[in-house]
């Protein structure tokens, strides 16, 4: 139907069968068939036959009010899929994590911009779960995201940008808190607090491989949900988690950061982009986030 309604515009448009169907590229009685079957679908008459050519009737009128701007969202929706499998696009999703990001995500902006300026960016800051969701669902194209992106790497595009340090959170009146740095093996017996991995999928687990490496099983006496509920439980608790090294220069009252010595012991940054197909920006902006990447080593 959707081809009928759009050739009955055109003949709207020329106000003649025989100029749309020059227009259309088809003969005068293909169209007039077209218009015919269009009417018995909608069950009434579109077009006013006249001498002079045609002009729409009440109902022509009315289709014509519903269906151009459909038609219209229609042809620029096919437009982009098209751009979009040549490899173009003109918009860009990127999901980061604020905290990790900012380093690299900022200068490797600016590199896109100067190499794909017609580009429009949409950023997101969102936790690694409502990354992983919404590279799922489509809704991006691209997500700077930690440790947690490995289990998903099977499902999209990766690569991973860099390795970073790890550090120990422990509460401001712990022993541990005036350490210049800590060795892994020394946490064992103490109590760990987790995140729910649904939040953050896989950085349990990460604590634990990292922790089974050192020779012991993390204790976890509470799993909470989200980082700053981490960041009470630790003070509260007297307990500790592991956090990547970025985290030594942020600032939470009561907790301290003391850097881990283990030199096995690592944090990965990844970027995940959506499989087929990566449009030029996307593979600017990868490109750009390993040049930023590289620099901060």
């Amino acid at each position: 139907m959707l081809d009928r309604i759009k050739a009955l515009l055109t003949v709207i448009e020329e106000g003649s069968v025989n100029r749309a169907a020059v227009r259309l590229c088809i003969t005068q009685p293909a169209l007039s068939r077209q218009m015919q079957a269009l009417e018995q679908e909608l069950g009434g008459r579109l077009l006013e036959r006249e001498t002079s050519g045609v002009k729409p009737t009440g109902l022509g009128h009315a289709l014509v009010k519903a269906m151009r701007p459909l038609v219209a969202d229609y042809d620029a929706a096919l437009a982009e899929l098209r751009r979009q499998a040549r490899g173009e696009r003109s918009e860009l999703r990127v999901g980061y994590l604020a905290s990790a990001a900012q380093s690299m995500l900022t200068p490797a902006l600016a590199a896109l911009r100067k190499a794909q300026p017609q580009v429009r960016l949409k950023l997101h800051d969102m936790s690694p779960r409502e990354m992983l969701e919404a590279l799922r669902t489509g809704e991006l194209d691209v997500a700077l995201i930690g440790q947690e992106g490995v289990a998903a790497a099977r499902e999209f595009h990766s690569a991973r940008l860099c390795s970073l340090d790890v550090c120990v959170a422990v509460a401001d009146d712990d022993e541990l808190a005036a350490r210049k740095s800590i060795a892994l093996k020394e946490l064992k017996g103490r109590d760990f607090i987790g995140v729910d991995e649904d939040e953050v999928p896989g950085r349990n687990r990460w604590v634990a491989a990292l922790c089974k490496g050192a020779g012991f099983k993390p204790r976890f006496v509470a799993v909470v949900d989200g980082i700053s509920n981490v960041f009470s439980q630790v003070v509260s608790e007297s307990a500790v988690t592991l956090l990547p090294g970025y985290f030594e220069r942020q600032q939470h009252p009561g907790v301290s950061f003391i850097p881990v010595s283990d030199e096995k012991a690592r944090w990965d940054f990844f970027v995940l982009w959506q499989k087929g197909r990566a449009s030029a920006a996307t593979r600017a902006l990868v490109d750009a986030l390993k040049q930023a990447a590289a620099a901060l080593r």
